[in-house]
């Protein structure tokens, strides 16, 4: 008797996502069954196209069905379809209704790498298939112009006060140093950064996104404050290198998102270490130190990225996408960050529970 495509769903509600913990059927991830002469084809739907558990579904949708007696082969064919999170569907009010997932990465203290981070996590998730921007929040001191090469491009509106983003590396961008004089200190006072990044976050023709990447200025000031509250954050990500003294900062950076109800995606260890000619890995900083913190205070770790002569230098020239292809330990760290990152976003858009981000004063 052969086998039906019945049997073959039966089979497949055995098979868990390892990050959702639920069977691939009852999230309907399974588009798909296709049976000829013994063999089975299966299209599964990720929920995002940087799933870093693609092989572990692979291996156990294959392993599953070919227990199936009549069925001797499996092919397993992917496609992703990126989710609205849960505040984005939620908000009565969303300024930004065309992006599915937003994404604060700040950090307690400057000087620990948030916007190489910011900048990386982008294109990574842009190489990976999904559609991403990349809104350079830090008002004071913009990093943006100089990460993506903008500086010889110039700056456009539609419809009189709308913002066309520019369009490299694969991303969206925008960023106020582009729209001041790039030598000019921006001496503003809480409520003009306030509005500056308003404008920038919600004046922007971001059209179609599946995440919207936001660097934001380092500390617990008024501008993640605005973020929290003007637009729905489906989480943070905090940077820290190694030291105790940036751990403390970013303790306190990961509790303000948490006093604001914002979910921790989870830490990223900038600078985690360095690999000299030699060949010797040295921790300069002392390795591991973010990663201990993000497991005392219980948040997700994404991994770690190295001191790269070759990551300062493509951040320098604007070249971000080289980091990936040009060195293959350090493509294969930024990777890690980004796949992780893509997993921790899946498994807050399946979390139900969901608050409005408020702040009390006393």
């Amino acid at each position: 008797m052969s086998v039906t495509k019945e049997q073959v769903m039966e089979q497949l509600k055995t098979v868990m996502d390892p990050e959702l913990g639920k069977d691939l059927v009852t999230l309907k991830m399974i588009k798909n069954v296709a049976l000829c002469d013994g063999q089975a084809k299966i299209t599964v739907e990720l929920t995002t196209p940087a799933c870093p558990m693609k092989d572990k579904i692979s291996f156990d949708v294959k392993k599953a069905v070919t227990q199936l007696d009549g069925i001797s082969m499996c092919e397993v064919e992917f496609t992703a379809q990126v989710q609205p999170s849960p505040q984005q569907q939620a908000k009565d009010s969303n300024p930004l209704p065309t992006v599915k997932h937003v994404i604060a990465v700040g950090a307690g203290k400057g000087g620990v790498g948030k916007s190489t981070v910011s900048v990386n996590l982008a294109v990574g998730l842009a190489r990976a298939g999904a559609k991403v921007g990349l809104l350079d929040g830090d008002i004071y001191g913009p990093s943006l112009p100089t990460m993506l090469g903008l500086d010889g491009l110039e700056t456009h509106t539609e419809g009189g006060n709308m913002i066309v983003p520019f369009d490299v590396h694969g991303i969206k961008s925008m960023t106020i140093g582009k729209l001041v004089d790039p030598d000019k200190p921006l001496i503003w006072r809480g409520p003009m950064a306030h509005g500056a990044f308003n404008q920038l976050a919600t004046q922007t023709l971001w059209g179609e996104l599946d995440y919207l990447i936001i660097d934001m200025p380092p500390g617990t000031g008024d501008v993640p404050l605005t973020l929290a509250q003007l637009l729905p954050l489906t989480g943070a990500v905090v940077v820290c290198t190694p030291q105790k003294v940036a751990q403390d900062d970013a303790r306190r950076a990961v509790r303000m998102f948490q006093q604001l109800q914002v979910p921790i995606l989870g830490v990223v260890e900038n600078m985690s270490y360095f690999i000299g000619n030699d060949g010797v890995e040295y921790d300069i900083f002392g390795k591991g130190g973010a990663q201990a913190m993000a497991h005392q205070m219980d948040v997700p770790y994404l991994g770690g990225i190295p001191i790269n002569m070759r990551l300062r230098a493509n951040s320098d020239n604007g070249k971000p996408t080289a980091n990936f292809e040009d060195d293959a330990q350090l493509g294969k760290e930024l990777e890690t960050v980004v796949k992780n990152l893509a997993g921790q976003v899946s498994i807050q858009t399946h979390q139900t529970e969901m608050a409005t981000p408020t702040i009390s004063i006393s």
